[in-house]
């Protein structure tokens, strides 16, 4: 799931930096080296598991999806003590992504669905106070994670799998990238300025770009479908991709946060990662369902 490093806001320092520092900052604030070593790490797990045993790209997806929930939910009780259901949204996050694998929607909506129920009885010992919001917290954090991540994890079943897989990622780095550059090298319009000031208009065009022809190359090359079909779908992921960064950027304002984690350097944590990927592959799976029927 490598995407190119994310753009964030960077405050200034009365300190000046470290020549070093400076070298390795990007325009984007980012340690650029290291968030590049990072996503080819994180694309070469992904490739090896496709191209090896592609079951093991489900395991990757729960792997993910569990440690994005934990930083998820860290942030929550920290920052505005919400605090989620852990253990009913854990299993039945892992339930959701498994059960996607042998039984299709089926498997996943009925895990989300006990999930819910667990999470409600779960809370009930702590009281009144604070249990719809915790509730509803941990009720987002099940469909927002490992609900959606279960539509990437039924792209992998089908025997051509390892294509729908690669549609899917490709489309969505590609957006990314597109975007990442052109905002970049010329971006000057704001898109959506109190939400992420530095998404802009020029960067948008980059991703569509981007996201069209990947689109139509590996839908066309890699899955036998049209490449009309493959700009539909690329424009769709493209729109999905960047309502999953607005919505997870809005999160995090809210949260009065910059990155949910610190695991990956130059990215932040899992969950900002994921913030375009998991939206996009619920899309990915509608649209490859209907273009190229199993």
């Amino acid at each position: 799931m490598a995407q190119p490093p994310a753009a964030s806001d960077s405050g200034a320092s009365d300190t000046p930096a470290p020549a070093e520092a400076v070298k390795k900052a990007s325009k984007a604030g980012r340690n650029l080296p290291a968030a590049i070593g990072v996503a080819l790490l994180l694309g070469a797990a992904i490739i090896v598991s496709l191209l090896t045993v592609r079951y093991l790209m489900i395991g990757i997806i729960a792997i993910a999806i569990a440690v994005g929930t934990f930083e998820f939910a860290g942030v929550l009780r920290r920052v505005a003590d919400i605090r989620v259901a852990m253990i009913p949204v854990l299993v039945g996050g892992q339930a959701m992504i498994w059960l996607a694998w042998p039984f299709g929607r089926e498997g996943a909506l009925t895990a989300f669905v006990l999930t819910v129920l667990a999470c409600l009885l779960w809370r009930l010992p702590g009281g009144a106070k604070g249990y719809l919001r915790d509730i509803s917290a941990s009720t987002f954090a099940a469909a927002y994670l490992p609900l959606f991540a279960a539509f990437a994890a039924m792209l992998v079943p089908p025997e051509d799998g390892v294509g729908r897989v690669l549609t899917f990622l490709i489309g969505v780095v590609a957006s990314d990238t597109g975007g990442y550059i052109a905002g970049v090298l010329g971006g000057k319009h704001p898109m959506a300025p109190t939400i992420s000031p530095k998404k802009t208009w020029e960067g948008f065009a980059g991703s569509l770009i981007g996201g069209v022809v990947a689109g139509a190359l590996t839908l066309s090359l890699m899955l036998d479908g049209h490449v009309w079909q493959g700009v539909i779908f690329g424009v769709a992921i493209v729109l999905t991709a960047t309502l999953g960064d607005l919505v997870e950027s809005l999160i995090k304002r809210d949260l009065g946060v910059k990155d949910m984690g610190t695991l990956l350097p130059g990215h932040g944590g899992i969950m900002d990662r994921l913030d375009s990927l998991l939206p996009s592959a619920v899309v990915s799976w509608l649209l490859l369902s209907a273009f190229v029927p199993v």
